[in-house]
């Protein structure tokens, strides 16, 4: 039969213990360059209109259109 641990602050410390060592892991991690990959961008821009304008019909304004209609 295993042996159980009936002291609740015994097990309390080996939880924040744990708790801690996580926490500084992830620390570390995160301090290391290149540890973690920087998002790349998925919608490019593109470049403005020469003469002005730069409205464009696009998915999204569509969308608000049809939400207008009464």
């Amino acid at each position: 039969m295993p042996k159980t641990n009936t002291n609740p602050r015994l097990s309390r410390r080996v939880f924040l213990a744990g708790a801690a060592s996580a926490g500084a892991a992830a620390v570390g991690a995160a301090a290391l360059p290149g540890a973690v990959p920087q998002p790349q961008s998925a919608a490019v821009t593109p470049a403005p209109p020469e003469r002005g304008g730069g409205y464009r019909l696009s998915e999204h304004v569509k969308r608000y259109y049809k939400t207008t209609l009464v």
